[in-house]
This record gives C-alpha cells, sequence and structure tokens, in this order.
C-alpha cells in the first residue's frame, strides 16, 4: 500500500491519507492503518451541536481585552490560523508566561463557539501531548471504535475525520516548538486553528498572522484587581490608590492580578499587605486558581527549559533580577561570558521564551515581577541569593573609572545609576556589602553629591556605613565619616527628624576623636547649625553657626571653600532670624568670594546667588531679586538642567516674585 504523497513532518505528528484511509508518522517511520470500519466512522460521524472540549468556563472576570478578540477574530477568519505570542515592543515583555494568552485563547473559543461546528482545545507542549489531545477527540466524537484502539490510531482517525468536516476550530495551548504544528495546519484545511505560546520566534514555518499580546492597561488592570479582590463592591478611593500601586508592581500582569486579588479576597488581607509581601505570596495558590498555574509556579517550568537550551541564559536572568526592569546596556554582561556570540546566543534563548525583551538601542529589559520571583528564590544559609554576585560584579566593571564629571562621564554615570540604585534598594535585609561593592555604592553616592541631589543616596550611603562599621568599628574616622554622610544625606532628603540627631551624635564623637578643631569637626558643626535653622530653631542655629565660622577663618582661612559655606548658612540664619541687613551684607560679601573661588557658574556660586535674591526679595527689594533670579535661573538650566530640583525651585521661586512680590 503506497503512501506516496502524503507527508508530515515532527516528532509524533500524524497525518491521514483520506482517500485510502491511510496514516503516517511525521518521519514516515510508522504507518498506520486505518480499517474500513473506522474510516467509514470518521467519514460519517456528525458532531454534535455544541461539541467539543474546553479547559474551563470563561465566567471569571475579563477585563482589557474586548479589542484583542476582535482582532483574533479577523486573523482567523482572514486565514484560519494564528498565534497568540508576544509583541516585540521597546518597553515591555510581552507573551510572558501569565500574560493570559491561554485565557484569550478560551474566551475567544466561548465567544465564538456556535460559529464552529467543534471547537476542541489541546495542550500542545509537546508531539506527543498534541497526539494525546487528538486521541481524546476519537473518543469524544467516535467511542463506540476508538475505545478498543491505541493512542496513534486514535489521533489518525481524528486527523482524518478534521479532513472530512468543516467549520471547526482546534486550540494548541502552550507551544514549545511551532514547528510540531507544521503537519496540521499544512494538512488540515477545512477549520482554523489557534496557538498560544511562550515563545516568540520560529512562527514562519506554520502562519506569518501572529498576534502581538502585551500585558493590560493600567487601569484595567486596576480594574481587574479590585473586582477580584473586592467583589460586589466600589473601592474606596484609598482601596483603589493601593490598588494601582500593586497593580505596578506586578506589571499589570493578567495572572499575576488574578493571584492577587483572589488571595487578598480569601484571606482578607488588605491590597498593601499583599504589596509588602510580595515576594512571599507568588508561590500562593488560593481558592480556584490551580497551584500549577501559580506565577513562580510557571515561570520555574520556562526557566527549566531555558537552561536546558542554555545555562548561561539562567545566569544572565539571575543577574539581571537585581538591576533595573529596564535599559540593561549589553555591555553589562559582557563580563560574565567569554566572547559576543555566547552573549548573543544566550539573550536570544531568553527572548524567545519572553523572559527578556529587547529595545531599539539594543538594551534589554526584564519584567519587574520576573526579577522579584528570581530574587525571592531560596538559597542556603549564608550564600548570596543567585546572581547577586554577579550584578555587582558588572557593576562594578561599569563604574566610570574618571572622577571629573565630564559629558562622557557624566553619560557613563546615567547609564548604570538605575542599576547601582535597584541592586542597593534590593539588599537582603541586614546584610552588608563587600568593600569593593561598597567602593561603589560610596562612588556612585558621591557622584549624586556632586550633582546636588544627596538627598537621593540616603540607601547608598546606608550601605557603606554598615560596609565601614562592620571593618573598621564604630569609632574609626572612616566610620564617622560615613555616619556623617548619611545624616547630610537625610538633610538632602529635607528629612530633619533623622538628620539633626544623626549629626549630634556624629559630631560628638567626632569632638571626642578628632579634636574640637579638626576640619571634619567644624563641617560636622556647620552642617548641624544649618539643621537647625532648617528646623526653625534659630536659637541653636545661630550661635552655633557664629562659633564655627570664628573656628572656621582663624583654623582653615577667611577664603576656604569650608569657611565660605559657614558664612553662606550663617548670612541665611540671620535671615531667617529676622535681621535682613546683616544678611544681606554677609551674602554679598559671600557671593564675590564664591565667584572669585569657584567660578561664576559653580553650583555653589548658583546657590548662594538664589539665596542672595531671596533675601532681596524679602527685604522688599523685588526688582534686584527677580533680575538675580532671572540670571541664576539660566545658569541652573546651563549647568544641572531643566528637570534639576535647585532648578525647578529657582524658576517657582522666580514665579512667586513676579505674581506676589513675596519669595515663598
Amino acid at each position: 500500500m503506497s503512501t506516496e504523497g502524503v507527508e508530515a513532518s515532527g516528532e509524533r505528528a500524524i497525518a491521514a491519507g483520506d482517500s485510502i484511509g491511510v496514516a503516517v508518522s511525521g518521519d514516515n517511520a510508522r504507518v498506520v492503518v486505518l480499517p474500513a470500519e473506522a474510516v467509514h466512522w470518521a467519514r460519517t460521524v456528525v458532531a454534535p451541536a455544541g461539541a467539543g472540549f474546553l479547559p474551563g468556563s470563561a465566567t471569571e472576570v475579563f477585563v482589557g481585552r474586548e479589542s484583542e478578540l476582535r482582532e483574533l477574530r479577523a486573523l482567523l477568519t482572514g486565514g484560519g490560523s494564528a498565534a497568540v505570542t508576544q509583541q516585540v515592543a521597546v518597553r515591555a515583555i510581552h507573551g510572558l508566561g501569565g500574560v493570559g494568552k491561554s485565557s484569550l485563547a478560551l474566551h475567544y473559543a466561548h465567544e465564538y463557539r456556535e460559529s464552529y461546528s467543534l471547537v476542541w482545545w489541546i495542550t500542545a507542549e509537546s508531539a506527543e501531548s498534541i497526539v494525546s489531545g487528538l486521541a481524546g477527540l476519537a473518543m469524544a466524537l467516535c467511542p463506540q471504535w476508538a475505545g478498543a484502539v491505541g493512542s496513534d490510531e486514535r489521533a489518525a482517525w481524528a486527523v482524518l475525520w478534521l479532513q472530512e468536516h468543516e467549520g471547526w476550530l482546534l486550540v494548541f495551548d502552550n507551544v514549545e516548538d511551532p514547528a510540531v504544528l507544521k503537519p496540521y495546519v499544512g494538512t488540515l484545511h477545512r477549520g482554523h486553528h489557534l496557538a498560544t505560546s511562550r515563545k516568540a520566534t520560529g512562527w514562519h514555518v506554520v502562519t506569518t498572522r501572529t498576534m502581538a499580546l502585551g500585558v493590560l492597561p493600567l487601569e484595567d488592570a486596576v480594574d481587574l484587581l479590585t473586582r477580584l479582590a473586592l467583589p460586589g463592591r466600589a473601592p474606596t478611593s484609598g482601596e483603589w490608590s493601593a490598588a494601582t500601586e500593586l497593580a505596578r508592581d506586578l506589571g499589570c500582569l493578567p495572572l499575576a492580578l488574578e493571584q492577587a486579588g483572589a488571595y487578598v479576597h480569601e484571606t482578607g488581607a488588605g491590597l498593601d499587605e499583599y504589596r509588602r509581601s510580595l515576594g512571599l505570596v507568588l508561590d500562593e495558590a488560593s481558592e480556584g486558581i490551580d497551584p500549577e498555574r501559580t506565577i513562580a509556579r510557571i515561570w520555574d517550568r520556562t526557566i527549566v527549559a531555558v537552561a536546558g537550551r542554555d545555562p548561561l541564559a539562567v545566569r544572565l536572568l539571575d543577574a539581571m533580577a537585581w538591576l533595573a526592569p529596564d535599559d540593561v546596556p549589553r555591555v553589562f554582561l559582557a563580563p560574565l561570558v567569554s566572547d559576543t556570540v555566547a552573549l548573543n546566543k544566550a539573550l536570544g534563548v531568553l527572548h524567545t521564551y519572553n523572559m527578556v525583551s529587547f529595545t531599539d538601542q539594543g538594551s534589554i529589559s526584564v519584567h519587574r515581577l520576573v526579577q522579584t520571583v528570581l530574587r525571592s528564590r531560596p538559597h542556603g544559609p549564608g550564600d548570596p541569593p543567585p546572581g547577586r554576585r554577579d550584578a555587582e560584579h558588572v557593576l562594578q566593571q561599569a563604574v566610570p573609572l574618571d572622577s571629573e564629571d565630564d559629558v562622557s562621564t557624566t553619560e557613563q554615570w546615567q547609564q548604570v545609576l538605575p542599576h547601582i540604585d535597584a541592586l542597593a534598594e534590593s539588599a537582603p535585609g541586614g546584610s552588608v556589602p563587600t568593600s569593593e561593592m561598597a567602593d561603589t555604592f560610596f562612588a556612585a553616592a558621591q557622584y549624586l553629591f556632586r550633582q546636588q541631589r544627596d538627598g537621593q543616596t540616603i540607601t547608598l550611603r546606608q550601605l557603606v556605613l554598615a560596609q565601614r562599621e562592620q571593618n573598621f568599628g564604630t569609632a574609626d574616622h572612616r566610620t564617622l565619616a560615613g555616619r556623617h554622610d548619611l545624616a547630610n544625606a537625610h538633610l538632602g532628603a529635607r528629612d530633619l527628624e533623622r538628620a539633626i540627631p544623626l549629626l549630634e551624635t556624629t559630631l560628638a564623637q567626632t569632638v571626642q576623636i578628632l579634636g574640637d578643631t579638626h576640619p571634619d569637626t567644624l563641617i560636622c558643626r556647620r552642617h548641624l547649625g544649618s539643621a537647625y535653622g532648617n528646623a526653625g530653631d534659630l536659637e541653636r542655629a545661630v550661635p552655633l553657626l557664629e562659633t564655627t565660622l570664628a573656628q572656621a577663618e582663624q583654623v582653615l582661612g577667611d577664603t576656604h571653600p569650608s569657611t565660605l559655606i559657614c558664612r553662606h548658612d550663617l548670612a541665611l540664619a540671620y535671615a531667617n532670624a529676622g535681621d535682613p541687613a546683616e544678611a544681606i551684607r554677609l551674602m554679598e560679601v559671600t557671593l564675590a568670594q564664591f565667584e572669585e573661588a569657584f567660578g561664576y557658574a559653580h553650583p555653589f556660586t548658583l546657590i548662594s546667588r538664589r539665596t542672595l535674591a531671596l533675601a532681596y526679595a524679602k527685604a522688599g527689594d523685588l526688582e534686584r531679586a527677580a533680575l538675580l533670579l532671572e540670571t541664576t535661573l539660566t545658569q541652573y538650566e546651563q549647568v544641572l538642567g531643566a528637570t534639576h530640583p535647585d532648578t525647578l525651585a529657582t524658576r517657582a521661586s522666580l514665579s512667586r516674585v513676579r505674581q506676589t512680590g513675596r519669595p515663598s
């Protein structure tokens, strides 16, 4: 009996020769001969109305996918086959496990079930599972024959039935290798094929009609979350705000939102509480959720598949879990690989499984919830979490070596800072960085300090201080400097309640260890005086700054930078204490000295000029105040940029002076 002209491909794909009632395996290694009785049943059995198999109902909440349903219908009616995979976007990872591919396919099947003679759902993770799914179809339509034969014969019968009848829908869910669908799409033309998959590539062998499926828009994500967590009632404004923050942390991923909503509803836990314990609950299955369909378990299976393709890919993913989720430059990962070919191959595997996405600029993005799952995996006691040491290593290599903040160095810092911040913020509680990593954190904090952004360095300063306390003890001068730096960071963040006690403690220790007039002591005392002034405690601020200025002039000299800054801070305290004449006199002297010592556009000079302008305004000299603020604003925009906090504050002050005649 000839099988010429009947072709199929794939590991266990089954095709049927409808003219002679023969089915062959994809590699022609097996021939399944269907007896005449089976061929007769295949040609004559009609599917009952509404026949089919779907893995669940579509009664659950379905939000934000209406346009995708319409698009999917258009794809299928236009060409008969479609694959729901991922969207190749600039800033998001789509097609990731949990994005809602299977849910969309299920809702499509229910929505348009009446349009099909038969709807059959097949788990398609392998060629073997497809054969099993087709065998189930034979059992459903022809149990009188299929019950007495094996799986291959049943699958062959199902293929023959599909060739003989029209108007059906096959859903191939969670396809791991698109090529296994080729014999079915290639030989079954009388119905529709719909496939879902985590994989982004390989679909050209099956269809050109792929559909891009991304995460939900934020508003739809919050709507879905609140409907599930708070069924039967509208959320309060506070609950809506909490749901918005949680949806952001979950990356608007539908399965994660479903998991969170069910947990909150079942346990009575608040949305904020769930958010705080996010890393602990991603593997928790609530009532109505399949334990094997939690986010953590779905992605665990994906990681196993990735490791099977390229173990290096898992190492890179583990490292990226500790970096910022967006815009990871490929060059950052170079220290972890032997060559560029290995790097590109490993990243390609991650992209294939939608664990990362690529931007137009060539950098890499990782879904923030993937990062949370990876960071939360258990590890041995005393061992660093997987990937963290690699992340530290790549950032140590990426930090600019040049301490001068020229254009090139600034661009390097802007590229690496988000990732250093992410690594710092995700440090396990109570952990102490290595000396090398503490040096990297310190370098980043110093760059931010030079950019007048000291308020953004608190976490970095805390980690540096923890390392110094462990390595050098609490009374070492390096530890005192680290404590002083942390206090100044709190000052920069306008957190006086933390800054003042820390400065008081640090000053007492510095006086004891270094002496009353040591330069470091004078700086610490000046900072404490300024903090008192900012807190409105002028009775302590003015005397302390007067004493410190006299000591600085004697020890450091009249034009030393520390002396000039102390004189500026004292002038500001005079202004706040109601002595504008003395404040303006001292500010004018100080500004002239700043210009001579640092230059016309140095950040210290700009601060001094802005302070003088505000003093003019407070004294009623609005014309001089406005002119000086205009000049200062232009310089701030040139030196620090239009969105720097000091630029924004200067612009606001100028607006108030012009409109109301008041500086604040």
